[in-house]
């Protein structure tokens, strides 16, 4: 307990000083702790996080950092695309959730900076929450499995927050699996490794497994053999020995066993298995499984067929063909949060299933991936600026040589494949944050 108390007053103490040399330090750490917690609180943090900045403001202050103006411009757009939208009630709701997009890197820009130092010890405090907030949910999930006596408390999330699930449907388990991978990262690629690290780095990566996303797992797996092959320090030694094995890994991996005739009984049957997870849980028996190409090529569906999530993703994908072509929006998109209506059309028009008392129906769904999301939306502009976001990203994880950074950036890549982050609150702070905080120009308060 001692320990303990010693560990959070220096770590107290540590914060109020870099506080002193940058006043947006401890805000913006409280910006990002705050954001697996309600949305009320984090914009709380968020607003307190800008007026300090504005505060503290002075015009020296002001350096325009060019990789900080594509998420300030692609917000722009989505106020510019509420001339043209088809639901302006929709887009003008969403503005005010995507304005971290806005404020993050004008907060940033109008600020004194962060150290290299600052920015290690705000991704060490962001993965110590984790650790806290994991813990929680697992002593959770414990004390409900002895209450209920149901192993699902364990894994994902629930249909609603009062379901069973490892955390709560509003929280979202790939969301989560996101966070948690950064603060795993965190841990396992650290120079100077306790065991304390390793425990910590085990306990997360397994809470990880118990997320259950595939995607987030299969994309941790293959950037922790990135790590011990190619980034860590024994890893230059035998570089091409290392390309080898590495290749090896991964050929056996996507090749025997269960795990080619996952990929292989999805793309090839009607089968409930699904590379990516399913957008509704709890399919009664005798429903019929859409396969990939049925998702892809059907004239017409019933309500009684299922899609798992990767066929629902590319039916998605085909009714977005539908949108661009049909709506002639190629350039501009439906407008910003407004393709809703035209979903719920596309579902109506292919009769497909449309919930119930308890389970909610496809037409609820948006497209569950980023760039579709986007250019649906915002059209080709959107979609461009999006992808200068990343390649941004990755291009200067790459000439930094931070891991952490880099690991970030292949999980966005990854997750908006399956997933449309950004149109999340939660997923909007995090990217916007991260993006900044990693894309930001290192400054040295000791000149």
């Amino acid at each position: 307990m001692v320990n303990i108390y010693n560990f959070l007053k220096n770590a107290f103490r540590d914060l109020i000083k870099e506080n002193k040399i940058n006043s947006s330090f401890i805000p913006l750490l409280l910006l990002l702790l705050t954001i697996p917690l309600s949305y009320a609180i984090n914009n709380i943090a968020l607003g307190l996080y800008f007026v300090i900045v504005l505060v503290k403001l002075k015009k020296d202050n002001i350096v325009l950092e060019k990789n900080l103006l594509i998420p300030i411009l692609l917000y722009l757009f989505m106020i510019l695309s509420f001339t043209w939208s088809i639901d302006r009630q929709s887009t003008l709701s969403a503005l005010s959730k995507e304005i971290s997009l806005l404020i993050i890197p004008v907060s940033f820009l109008f600020s004194i900076g962060f150290s290299k130092e600052q920015k290690e010890k705000i991704i060490r405090c962001f993965s110590y929450s984790i650790v806290f907030f994991a813990f929680y949910y697992c002593i959770r999930a414990i004390i409900r499995y002895l209450l209920f006596h149901d192993s699902r408390v364990f894994f994902y999330h629930g249909e609603n927050n009062y379901d069973y699930g490892l955390v709560p449907k509003l929280l979202n388990a790939i969301h989560v699996s996101v966070f948690v991978a950064i603060a795993f990262f965190y841990f396992f690629t650290k120079k100077v490794k306790t065991n304390k690290d390793n425990l910590l780095a085990t306990f997360l990566f397994l809470f990880i497994l118990l997320l259950s996303s595939k995607n987030i797992i299969l994309i941790v797996i293959l950037l922790t053999l990135s790590y011990v092959f190619f980034f860590s320090k024994s890893a230059h030694k035998m570089r091409l020995r290392n390309i080898f094995v590495f290749s090896t890994i991964v050929a056996l991996v996507f090749s025997v066993g269960k795990i080619k005739s996952r990929f292989q009984e999805e793309f090839k049957s009607n089968s409930n298995i699904s590379l990516s997870s399913n957008v509704i849980n709890g399919t009664p028996q005798g429903v019929h499984f859409v396969s990939l190409n049925e998702a892809w090529s059907n004239p017409s569906f019933s309500p009684n067929d299922y899609f798992p999530g990767t066929a629902f993703r590319v039916y998605q994908f085909r009714i977005f063909t539908e949108l661009i072509t049909e709506n002639n929006i190629f350039l501009t998109g439906l407008g910003l949060n407004a393709s809703m209506s035209k979903i719920n059309e596309k579902a109506i028009h292919y009769n497909l299933y449309l919930g119930n008392e308890t389970l909610e129906g496809y037409q609820t769904k948006n497209f569950h991936n980023q760039y579709v999301q986007n250019f649906a939306e915002l059209g080709l502009i959107g979609f461009l600026l999006l992808i200068l976001l990343l390649i941004i990203n990755i291009k200067n994880a790459l000439k930094s040589k931070d891991f952490i950074h880099f690991a970030f950036s292949i999980l966005m890549i990854s997750l908006f494949l399956t997933e449309s982050f950004l149109w999340r609150q939660r997923g909007v702070v995090f990217f916007t944050v991260m993006y900044c905080l990693f894309n930001s120009k290192n400054v040295n308060h000791n000149s």
